[in-house]
């Protein structure tokens, strides 16, 4: 038997918001990550802070981002910036 267990699309990305995430694109080997904004009942997602990678590599800030839910390959957290505040939070107390 598997290890798999369905995760609900919804609350998990209300969880989500305000935190680092990462979107992979459907195409190019592209990548955003930021801050998630906002969701919708599409699961259209928009960014600030965003900044693109495309194939590993960065390409720069593009600021605030609006992504549609087609172009979405996969979403989630994104464990290396969520680590790195975490140790300069800690880091500051």
């Amino acid at each position: 038997m598997s290890d798999f267990t369905p995760t609900n699309p919804k609350p998990f990305l209300r969880d989500l918001i305000d935190k680092p995430i990462v979107v992979t694109l459907k195409f190019n080997k592209t990548q955003y990550k930021g801050r998630l904004v906002s969701t919708d009942n599409y699961f259209n997602v928009r960014l600030r802070d965003a900044e693109e990678v495309v194939d590993g590599k960065s390409k720069g800030p593009v600021g605030e981002i609006f992504i549609r839910c087609n172009n979405v390959l996969w979403i989630g957290q994104d464990l290396e910036q969520g680590s790195a505040a975490q140790s300069t939070q800690q880091t500051l107390e």
